[in-house]
């Protein structure tokens, strides 16, 4: 006889609709690979009021979010509502009724993971979250158990389709960082509010769960230093171009030859031969790199209604599968259980070492040259190339781009510095990483 898996639904926005669809067209195909059939009870949402799709039964509505959770009929919370201060303390109670949980939500699962996960252990419930990071790229599923015999030594990736879509436009169309910014809202790619996306606030969240999962390692945002793209220009793509390179919304986390993590998230120039160069749009993409596999890289939509749900209803399913076989918890979420993440060092920032490019407005005149190599050179920071490019005659000033060697980023602050104290530097200078 088919056991029946209840399912209480916590939002039906985009990606709440986006799961009702999926299980309406493969119930059929679901059941049969399961032998466990997959049944939506109640629906919690905010305002019971708002317009939604057909496919949404609206007897099942309610705008009693708790009544979800403590429903005795319902078996698995499907968490798609977002945010902390209300879809926190749902999950927890939720765990702590031993209901499993499906969760899209990074923040929670990137701030508060830990903690629930410890939750669900103690109460036997299973917590998953694969939609919490790239869309419908099942990455976590990768680092969780394909790569389970392997040793992970670097993950890179673009992880945020909006910051992605904005520095894809300025290279497309030559336009400026405000004019693809207001592109990507009237496309729907992003919010009114888009702080969290070109600050790089919603790549640090994933890439805390993504180093978790990889380096077996207790992360969390705040350990992430991170960068936005509102400082990118045009001309700054247009100069990386010219150099082999593209600059795209880089997610970085490796382990450092002293043992530490490095975490970062920033734009950085990659070379234009490199897989993650030609990731345009709202794609994401994520490579990794490990002792026996070698290189490998999973890519696409990181976001969209059908994706998104994809990787929900794929938790749903694992929870099924586990609730048909009586055996919760079989392969923890994080890979290892959370008492056996380990505390590594994370490597301070002002010492990395890499190569920069640097951007400079300054004054047209005899010496300027000479006095930027001078302050560099001063401050142990090696130039590979310097040009000069543009100058406008009613203001006398220039652009001066220069690609460094290896420098600790330490020393590159202090030279910028140093050098924009000078009366003959205009603007603040940009500095862009090179991810090699």
């Amino acid at each position: 006889m088919t056991r029946t898996l209840r399912i209480g639904l916590l939002g039906c926005g985009v990606v709440g609709t986006g799961v009702l669809q999926l299980l309406r067209d493969h119930r059929e195909r679901l059941t049969s690979r399961v032998d466990v059939a997959l049944e939506v009870r109640r629906i919690g949402v905010r305002d019971i009021a708002r317009p939604r799709d057909a496919i949404v039964p609206t007897k099942l509505l309610t705008d009693d979010l708790t009544s979800v959770v403590e429903a005795d009929d319902v078996d698995v919370v499907v968490e798609v509502m977002g945010g902390l201060d209300v879809a926190g303390p749902l999950m927890r109670r939720a765990l702590e009724r031993g209901k499993h949980v499906v969760t899209a939500n990074k923040a929670l699962i990137a701030e508060y993971g830990s903690d629930l996960l410890e939750v669900a252990h103690a109460h036997g419930a299973d917590l998953y979250f694969e939609a919490a990071v790239a869309g419908g790229i099942p990455i976590l599923r990768v680092l969780r158990e394909s790569l389970v015999s392997d040793r992970v030594t670097r993950l890179r990736g673009v992880v945020n389709g909006t910051s992605n879509y904005i520095l894809s436009r300025m290279a497309q169309e030559g336009v400026d960082f405000e004019v693809a910014l207001r592109e990507a809202q009237a496309a729907g790619y992003a919010e009114a509010d888009p702080a969290l996306d070109i600050n790089g606030g919603d790549a640090a969240h994933k890439l805390a769960i993504l180093a978790t999962l990889a380096f077996g390692a207790r992360v969390t945002p705040a350990n992430v230093y991170t960068e936005g793209i509102d400082t990118v220009a045009a001309e700054d793509i247009a100069f990386a171009r010219n150099l082999g390179y593209a600059i795209k919304p880089l997610a970085v986390a490796r382990e450092t030859p002293s043992g530490q993590l490095d975490l970062r998230v920033h734009p950085a120039l990659i070379p234009r031969d490199n897989a993650l160069a030609n990731i345009h749009d709202a794609i994401n993409a994520v490579q990794i790199d490990a002792a026996a596999l070698g290189s490998g890289l999973l890519s696409g939509p990181g976001a969209g209604q059908l994706p998104t749900a994809m990787s929900v209803l794929s938790d749903i399913v694992d929870v099924a599968r586990n609730y048909a076989a009586g055996a919760h918890g079989r392969v923890p979420p994080r890979a290892v259980r959370e008492v056996r993440l380990a505390d590594i060092p994370v490597h301070d920032i002002l010492e990395l070492r890499a190569r920069y490019y640097l951007r400079f407005s300054v004054a047209d005149r005899p010496g300027v040259l000479g006095f930027l190599a001078t302050v560099l050179g001063a401050h142990d920071v090696s130039i590979e190339q310097m040009f000069q490019e543009g100058r406008s005659d009613e203001m006398r000033w220039a652009t001066v781009v220069i690609l460094t060697h290896r420098a600790r980023e330490r020393d590159i602050r202090d030279a910028i510095a140093e050098i924009e104290r000078d009366e003959y530097v205009y603007r603040p200078a940009h500095r862009i990483l090179i991810e090699e």
